[in-house]
């Protein structure tokens, strides 16, 4: 069993940036990709963005494109998500995910370890 704690998230002014952070209680496996997801009250769960254990593929959603940018640290078992360009829609809980084997996955059925989520705000 892994533990995953997200980190960073918080109030915002619209156009600013925030960098969540998503550390392991362990090594992660050797083909664990990750992702991010958020949610909003009420909502399903969103895909973000999402990458490979090496770090050589990512995807990110079409929603954040150009604005955020996801990478990891596997020396520090360490997620994070860079957020700029920050806009009221982005509200929402962020969620980091580790699947066990495969590679990337847009679907949230795809991860078997979730975080607890970390609340971002964005003000207009």
């Amino acid at each position: 069993q892994v533990q995953l704690v997200e980190s960073g998230g918080g109030l915002v002014q619209a156009g600013g940036s925030l960098r969540l952070s998503c550390t392991a209680s362990r090594r992660t496996f050797p083909s664990a990709a990750m992702g991010w997801f958020r949610q909003a009250p009420g909502k399903e769960r969103e895909f973000v963005a999402a990458i490979s254990w090496s770090g050589a593929a990512t995807a990110h959603a079409d929603s954040v494109k150009g604005r955020f940018t996801i990478s990891r640290d596997n020396a520090k078992n360490t997620l994070y998500l860079q957020m700029n360009s920050l806009k009221p829609e982005d509200t929402d809980v962020y969620y980091c995910a580790e699947r066990f084997l495969g590679g990337i996955s847009y679907s949230q059925l795809g991860y078997d370890y979730w975080g607890q989520g970390t609340q971002v705000t964005v003000s207009s």
